[in-house]
C-alpha cells in the first residue's frame, strides 16, 4: 500500500490556484481588448 502521508504531498511544487489562473486569463483578455481598441482609433 502506498504511503499517503501529508509529507509526500507537501514536497511537490506548488502550482497556481484556479483563482490565479482566472486572474491571469482575464488580465490577458483585457490587455488584448485594450490594444484592439487603440488600433481601431488610429485607423
Amino acid at each position: 500500500m502506498a504511503d499517503k502521508s501529508p509529507r509526500q504531498h507537501m514536497a511537490q511544487k506548488a502550482s497556481k490556484s484556479i483563482k490565479e489562473k482566472r486572474a491571469d486569463k482575464h488580465a490577458k483578455a483585457q490587455a488584448k481588448d485594450h490594444l484592439e481598441i487603440g488600433e481601431i482609433r488610429k485607423r
